[in-house]
C-alpha cells in the first residue's frame, strides 16, 4: 500500500497514528505529494478526484481517501479495537468534532496563504476560530470523560486536531480556559505514535 501525504496535515497525521497505534506501519510506503488546493499534483489527483490528502492507493482494491475512510479500514485491516461498538456513537462524534476543527483551522491557513490579500475576510477566519473554540469548549465539558479509558479513533482526532492549533496557531492559546482538555492532551502527547508523528514543515 502506498499513501500520499503533504506537509503537516492533521489529516495524515491521523492515519499515521492510527498505523503507530495498530503497528502497521512497516505495510504502507509513503509517498509526499502537492495538495495545494489550486494546484494538486497529477498523481494525488488520479488517486483522489476531490484532490485532497491523505489517499491510500492499495494494489489489489480501489484507492481509498478521507481520514475517516482510511483510519476505519485499517482498524478493520489490524483487527484492532479504535471503534468499540458499546461506544461507537461517541467514539464517532468525537473523530467528528476533531475532524471539524482540523478542518477549520486548515480553512484559516489557506485564507491567508492562498487568497489574494485583498481579497480576505478576516470576519470569515474568526468565524472558522469560533467553530474551533466552540468545539474545544465541548470537550472540555461535556466530552472529557469520554476522552479517558481504552484507546479509540475519537481521541487519536481530537489529539491529532488540538496539537495542529499548537502547531499552526499557537497565538490563539485554546488552553485558556480549558484546563482538563489541556492536561488530557498533554498526557496523550506522551504515546509513542504521538512523539514519531510530530508535524514537520
Amino acid at each position: 500500500m502506498k499513501l500520499l501525504m503533504a506537509g503537516p496535515s492533521p489529516f495524515v497525521r491521523k492515519v499515521l497514528v492510527t498505523l503507530h497505534e495498530t503497528g502497521q506501519t512497516d505495510a504502507v510506503d509513503y509517498e509526499v505529494v502537492v495538495a495545494s488546493p489550486t494546484g494538486p499534483s497529477p498523481e494525488l489527483i488520479a488517486a483522489n478526484p476531490v484532490g485532497k490528502i491523505p489517499a491510500l492507493i492499495r494494489p489489489d482494491a480501489p484507492t481509498i481517501y478521507d481520514s475517516r475512510v482510511i483510519c476505519r479500514f485499517l482498524n478493520a485491516r489490524a483487527g484492532a479495537s479504535l471503534y468499540p461498538e458499546k461506544r461507537q456513537w461517541d467514539v464517532l462524534t468525537l473523530e467528528a468534532t476533531g475532524d471539524g476543527i482540523m478542518e477549520a483551522a486548515v480553512l484559516m491557513i489557506y485564507e491567508n496563504r492562498f487568497r489574494p490579500e485583498d481579497k480576505r475576510v478576516p470576519e470569515w477566519v474568526e468565524a472558522q476560530w469560533a467553530k474551533i473554540d466552540r468545539a474545544v469548549s465541548a470537550l472540555n465539558t461535556r466530552w472529557i470523560s469520554h476522552l479517558h479509558g481504552p484507546l479509540d479513533i475519537g481521541q487519536i482526532s481530537v489529539a491529532c486536531a488540538l496539537s495542529y492549533l499548537d502547531y499552526r496557531h499557537a497565538a490563539r492559546t485554546w488552553r485558556t480556559g480549558n484546563s482538563a482538555l489541556a492536561d488530557w492532551h498533554a498526557r496523550f502527547c506522551l504515546r509513542a505514535s504521538m512523539t514519531a508523528t510530530e508535524p514537520r514543515d
